[in-house]
């Protein structure tokens, strides 16, 4: 797929006064449609560059996340979703950046950088493309290698409902509760910059996945339903094999975008 005409919103006032209008649209109409509650606004860093790294089980989380601050927030998102003319528009609007799915897109990657460099929050979703059900599955790289190679916190966010809004495969929404959750910021363990050793981004995904599960099951709480029991077998921590080697972004590292 060809790279998708978007744009990223800058430091103008113009610009600025653009993307204030419209995400004050799509909050208002989110908060609206999902009756959404918001807890642990206060863990939320009120300056300077983090990643906020939410669970994802549908296509509206990327708007729920634009609701937890009124800070400019950018997003990576899966190029695909740039064919739907509207629905692209708003991302870029919002601050999306468009990554390809299966490769390294290091451009993705760069522009990242630039955001956390230049002060700005970014969203990612370290679960990679949504997932169905109540266990946060195996996390990819991509969001605790760029916090750390930037020096910055994660910010994890359990985000409960929203599967019933949209659910995958859904081309419609539904009106439905969601609980917003926000965990305390994970500090960084790797000097901004620094090469970041296979054994740290190891020990980083397994907080970050346990943090992410324990909110994702706080947010299920009061949203009216929940998912069917699962059996042991299918409860995986998150971690991955350990390694003193020098950890460097996969394939995989853009995954971490909205799907």
């Amino acid at each position: 797929m060809s790279r998708p005409d978007t744009f990223l919103v800058g430091n103008g006032r113009a610009a600025i006064a653009f993307y204030r209008v419209g995400r004050a649209l799509v909050t208002w109409s989110t908060r609206l449609l999902t009756r959404m509650s918001i807890e642990g606004r206060e863990n939320l860093p009120p300056s300077g560059a983090y990643v906020l790294a939410p669970v994802h089980r549908s296509y509206i989380d990327t708007p729920i996340a634009a609701c937890v601050t009124t800070r400019r927030l950018r997003f990576l998102g899966k190029d695909s979703m740039w064919k739907y003319g509207w629905f692209g528009w708003v991302l870029s609007a919002l601050g999306a950046i468009p990554v390809t799915r299966n490769t390294a897109d290091r451009e993705a990657m760069q522009r990242a950088r630039t955001v956390l460099d230049a002060g700005e929050p970014l969203v990612l979703f370290p679960e990679g493309e949504r997932k169905e059900g109540p266990i946060v599955q195996p996390l990819f790289d991509g969001a605790v290698y760029v916090a750390l190679r930037a020096g910055v916190p994660i910010v994890p966010v359990g985000i409960g409902g929203s599967q019933a809004v949209m659910p995958k495969g859904a081309r419609m929404l539904r009106p439905a509760k969601v609980r917003v959750v926000i965990g305390e910021p994970i500090m960084p363990t790797v000097a901004a910059g620094a090469r970041v050793p296979r054994r740290e981004l190891s020990a980083h995904s397994a907080r970050l996945h346990a943090e992410l599960q324990r909110l994702f099951d706080l947010s299920m709480v009061g949203v009216g339903w929940s998912y069917p029991p699962v059996l042991a077998d299918d409860v995986s921590n998150g971690t991955s094999d350990d390694a003193t080697a020098d950890a460097e972004p996969s394939s995989d590292a853009g995954a971490s975008s909205a799907d």
